[in-house]
């Protein structure tokens, strides 16, 4: 199968009410790297947009009449989970589990200002 280079096979598509908000909340909090931008015809708003983190492709476009908001829930790695935490929470971010050490390493959850939920962990040791 032949996909493009910056894909894979599975991805999410997300429709937020803003976003240019939801890239730069993503590249703040996890250094996210916009792959691809289009805009609606004479606007200034993302038809479709693409952002990778970590090599991994998100897609999203600004919500519209006919494409109200769909969230999505990620649960992400991170190398310091208790940063990430803190940056995400001042950008914008509400918390939705405190952190805690879990067997599994050190965990949280936030939603973000589009209203997506991300279970963020780095691993035991790091």
């Amino acid at each position: 199968m032949k996909i493009p280079s910056t894909h894979q096979s599975l991805m999410a598509y997300l429709i937020v009410p803003d976003a240019k908000q939801f890239f730069n909340f993503c590249q703040k909090v996890f250094g996210a790297e916009k792959t691809y931008e289009l805009l609606r015809e004479g606007t200034d708003t993302i038809q479709h947009a693409e952002l990778q983190i970590n090599g991994i492709t998100i897609m999203f476009a600004n919500a519209i009449e006919q494409w109200p908001p769909e969230t999505g829930s990620f649960f992400i790695y991170v190398d310091d989970a208790d940063k990430t935490y803190k940056v995400a929470l001042e950008n914008g971010a509400s918390s939705i589990l405190d952190l805690s050490t879990k067997d599994y390493g050190r965990t949280c959850g936030v939603k973000d200002p589009s209203g997506n939920t991300w279970w963020i962990t780095s691993l035991p040791g790091k």
